[in-house]
């Protein structure tokens, strides 16, 4: 299986909600902890790691703090360990509602209260003991079987998803964690939700719903019988099995689903490996070797273009580019000029990528004409879940106007045209901007969108005026912004 940065396992991180839908929040002042945030902001997200000592025990860190939560013998807590001791180990007991109860290891009380009155001190477990997990990750992703060691993906020929993919490659192996009354639901790239029994439904009946559980850092899905689901049988049917705890047939990774994309040059034809390792403008079809996966560096921000075929696009002498590389380097790194719909690539020789007369690529352009602009089209994204600074792009109650600090997030449909995006809303209207850029999702007609990839997991999204959209103070989403700046970039 590939390496070098392709697969990154996703830190579960999550917030913690109380019996009165408040967070478990971490204070930088004396390093309390209280449950008064009615949101899930950097001080209510933690991490679970497993305690290196114990396999039943695990630990809470604050991610804001970095520090751990810890209870002591007369059950005062706090979240002021730099390093996790005996104090800090506990016990995660799922409840059959889908909430957690949280047990000192070494002590064997019970963790809960309301606002700032938290303590581990209580024998039993009552409602304000029971903790709901609000995931804090971005909730698409891939997922993969642990003990196959193989991708989840939608088979629609057998109407199914199966774990037997070896990677994670084109639409189909997109999953959306769907958060529904305390559970979590699995929705494919088609928007149905798998069912425990292996079956998919358009609506998110009860044996689609899960529990999620951790052992050792990865993740079980529990369903409403007490049954997890598994890969099963030779094709690797995703469906619950007998067990009713969780071994490593039951334990998945989540891993982070980097855009993959198609490229349409000025021919009418799609960029392709098919014909080997030359990459050439000569394909009608958008199919696996039409699809490249886009990976952005950080630090140059930079990106590299890798194939299904198992080579990264790389510069070759005299300007080629083929797919040859096995490892990043800098003649697999292309600067992407962002051309309104069209792109244009930068090789390493500071020459444009240009097609040829007979289709191939090579880096062999001083300025951009024609045949150095291409039209760049995101393939593994037809649900779309946006994140900003501030939370996650959301309808605001009883409106068609978009809030951008939300702890739940809505799902949006995009469709593609000429090199643009549209957007679609739950109840069907379009994305539009109106007076003073505000941006509303009750449009009749669709509004095209430019989407520009600009670093590791964010984009910028351009509106017709040519302004970019920004979650402002007051949590509207506008397009108001001149450039793609921190408050203009979104996790997608």
């Amino acid at each position: 299986m590939p390496t070098n940065g392709l697969h990154q396992v996703l830190k579960i991180q999550f917030g913690l909600v109380n019996d009165a839908d408040r967070y478990l929040t971490a204070e930088s002042f004396g390093f309390k902890v209280n449950a008064s945030a009615p949101s899930l902001k950097r001080k209510q997200v933690w991490l679970l790691e497993p305690d290196p000592v114990s396999d039943a025990a695990v630990l809470f860190r604050s991610s804001h703090l970095g520090r751990y939560l810890s209870a002591a013998e007369d059950g005062r807590v706090a979240c002021e360990a730099e390093r996790p001791g005996r104090d800090c180990r506990f016990l995660v007991l799922p409840q059959a509602d889908g909430r957690w109860a949280l047990q000192s290891e070494p002590h064997g009380r019970f963790f809960g209260g309301a606002e700032d009155q938290l303590s581990c001190f209580a024998t039993a477990i009552s409602a304000t003991e029971l903790w709901t997990v609000h995931l804090a990750i971005h909730p698409q992703a891939h997922l993969l079987s642990i003990s196959r060691r193989r991708y989840v993906h939608l088979c629609l020929q057998e109407d199914e998803m199966a774990a037997d993919g070896d990677m994670p490659w084109g639409v189909d192996a997109l999953l959306t964690l769907i958060f529904r009354s305390r559970r979590y639901c699995l929705r494919a790239c088609d928007s149905r939700y798998l069912c425990s029994d292996g079956r998919l439904v358009r609506e998110p009946e009860a044996h689609a719903c899960y529990t999620l559980e951790f052992k050792a850092g990865k993740l079980a899905f529990k369903d409403c019988d007490g049954r997890y689901l598994a890969p099963v049988g030779p094709a690797g049917t995703l469906k619950a099995g007998r067990n009713t705890r969780p071994g490593k047939d039951e334990l998945f990774d989540l891993e982070q689903s980097h855009p993959q994309v198609v490229l349409l040059a000025a021919n009418g034809r799609y960029v392709s490996v098919r014909q080997g390792v030359n990459i050439s403008a000569n394909q009608d079809e958008e199919l696996d070797h039409e699809t490249f996966l886009m990976q952005i560096d950080q630090q140059t921000a930079k990106c590299t273009f890798y194939c299904c075929t198992g080579g990264y696009w790389s510069l070759v002498t005299h300007g080629g580019i083929q797919a040859t590389a096995t490892q990043v380097s800098a003649s697999t790194m292309f600067e992407v000029e962002w051309r309104g719909r069209r792109v244009a690539l930068r090789a390493s020789n500071g020459r444009y990528v240009s097609m040829k007369k007979n289709g191939q690529l090579a880096a062999t352009g001083d300025f951009v004409g024609p045949d150095e602009e291409f039209t760049l089209k995101l393939i593994n994204r037809p649900m779309l879940v946006l994140r900003g600074l501030d939370g996650f792009v959301c309808h605001r109650r009883g409106s068609n106007q978009l809030d951008t600090n939300r702890s739940v997030y809505d799902v949006f449909h995009l469709s593609f045209s000429d090199g643009a995006y549209q957007i679609r809303g739950r109840r069907g209207g379009f994305w539009n901007t109106g007076s003073h850029g505000s941006v509303r999702s009750d449009g009749e007609r669709a509004e095209d969108f430019v989407f520009e990839f600009r670093e590791c997991g964010r984009l910028a999204i351009r509106a017709r005026s040519g302004k970019y959209l920004r979650g402002g103070a007051s949590g509207l989403l506008r397009a108001d912004a001149d450039a793609p700046s921190e408050a203009a970039l979104w996790e997608y």
